[in-house]
């Protein structure tokens, strides 16, 4: 496995995990140009999913939202602010503790991703794991996730889910960064360069037949795929450099090309689209 910084929260509970975001400025990345690139995606997609069900008859008050590891809260509290009601369910104590003093009305709360049983099943419309598969490390794990996440999630409701992508840690961590020769010599490469995990990496990574399998396991309906960052993180510096001119253009190229299948899985971040059946 590939031990490249990635941000986000996660759902396992771990000592080293916590220490790492303990540490990591969550709010700080997210604010970045490249964060942004991420952020405004994701968001874009949330909004799309939220409108088509205030379309079907629903108020932002009465649409539910979970945020299961929700960090810091930069997706919770902003649309909490827009008028929907929102629970976050946060792992680590400290990124927990910011969250609630940013005065929001969400229901914050510490939690696992991995069992959520004192949340109600069938209750939620949307519901977001922007963080605990990155930091889970078995298929079991993930799928259980994925479960705990459509069982709270209502007949018809909307599970967005994001990973971190294996390219990406082999092309930054493995040949910019120059340990690709030890992470093949360690088998922490496959020989077709399939990234080999363990928990003292604290990231996991994956490829699209991968995100493939988790969700059909779950019995997950895909809505569709996304790359919500697609080059971003490639070109931190150069985004860095952009007046706000060139970084819109840069965003509506990306939001423009960020569904294209021969993308998908390149970026650092893809974001799964679920949808849970009304028969399941």
């Amino acid at each position: 496995m590939i031990a490249y910084p990635q941000p986000n929260s996660g759902g396992m509970g771990m000592t080293e995990l916590e220490k790492y975001y303990n540490k990591f400025n969550e709010e700080k990345r997210l604010n970045s140009r490249y964060g942004q690139v991420e952020y405004r995606t994701s968001m874009k997609y949330i909004h799309k999913a939220l409108e088509t069900m205030e379309a079907g008859g629903n108020t932002k008050e009465e649409i539910q939202i979970l945020d299961i590891g929700a960090g810091t809260g930069k997706y919770a509290v902003a649309l909490a602010k827009e008028g929907y009601s929102v629970t976050a369910i946060e792992l680590v104590r400290y990124n927990l503790g910011i969250l609630k003093k940013k005065g929001s009305n969400v229901d914050a709360r510490q939690g696992n991703a991995l069992n959520l049983s004192k949340l109600p099943e069938n209750r939620y419309d949307v519901t977001l794991l922007f963080g605990p598969m990155y930091h889970l490390f078995s298929f079991a794990d993930k799928v259980q996730a994925l479960r705990e996440a459509k069982r709270v999630t209502r007949p018809g409701g909307i599970i967005f889910v994001a990973y971190c992508m294996n390219e990406y840690g082999v092309i930054t961590y493995g040949f910019k960064e120059k340990h690709i020769q030890e992470c093949m010599e360690t088998h922490r490469l496959t020989e077709d360069f399939h990234c080999v995990s363990e928990p003292k990496d604290l990231y996991d990574y994956v490829r699209l037949e991968d995100i493939e399998r988790y969700a059909e396991a779950a019995g997950l309906e895909r809505i569709q795929i996304i790359s919500a960052d697609g080059p971003a993180n490639y070109i931190r510096s150069v985004l860095n450099q952009m007046d706000e001119q060139e970084f819109e253009l840069f965003m509506q190229y990306h939001l423009s090309v960020c569904e294209r299948p021969d993308l998908i899985g390149a970026g650092a971040h893809t974001v799964d689209i679920l949808r849970k059946n009304k028969e399941t």
